[in-house]
């Protein structure tokens, strides 16, 4: 309520409560990889959809468990769960809204049928994806040079190469003394 409105005793207007979506969880995101795996092979798509989608899928099932390491929040990291529960699946329905022959015989833009543009579109995030899983282990590996760098800053000039060969036991014709204690008569 504003100084104005108390001098008037106009009530102050009650304001919109907005309400956010929860972001998906990892098991959301799996379930909508799973459903998009299940149309494709159940949908009736021809096999180039389905084996470019598959792949689109696993990678990001491979990136999830380090997108952490793409920064919550990034863009990078958004556009992994976009992928899964969103821009995959809404293209694969929007094909198969449409008539197959129809779909995949009618020129519908820049004389690409339907089936040309999925191609496109799917192999457009298979590449994203791609780059996002090499930056998403990019940290790790970052962190491996790095130590490789320090061990070799650190021990490099030593040559120190341990002996591995498992030791022989003695062997009794290289002992300076008869071989045979029976010989040791005729000494």
């Amino acid at each position: 309520m504003g100084f104005w409105d108390w001098l008037t005793g106009t009530p102050e207007m009650p304001q919109p409560v907005l309400e956010v979506a929860a972001a998906p969880t990892e098991a959301d995101i799996l379930r909508a990889l799973t459903e998009v795996e299940t149309l494709v092979r159940t949908g009736g798509v021809p096999g180039v959809i389905t084996s470019r989608a598959l792949r689109v899928t696993g990678t990001v099932r491979d990136t999830l468990p380090r997108v952490a390491n793409l920064g919550l929040g990034s863009y990078d990291a958004y556009s992994v769960v976009a992928t899964a529960t969103d821009y995959l699946p809404e293209a694969i329905l929007a094909y198969l809204r449409l008539p197959r022959d129809w779909a995949d015989s009618r020129p519908v833009e820049h004389g690409k049928t339907a089936l040309l543009l999925l191609i496109d579109q799917l192999d457009l995030l298979a590449a994203t994806m791609d780059q996002i899983f090499d930056a998403a282990n990019r940290t790790d590996a970052d962190a491996l040079i790095s130590h490789g760098r320090f061990l070799q800053e650190k021990f490099g000039h030593q040559r120190v190469v341990p002996d591995l060969r498992p030791s022989a036991p003695p062997n009794p014709a290289d002992s300076p003394g008869p071989a045979n204690p029976l010989d040791l008569e005729h000494t």
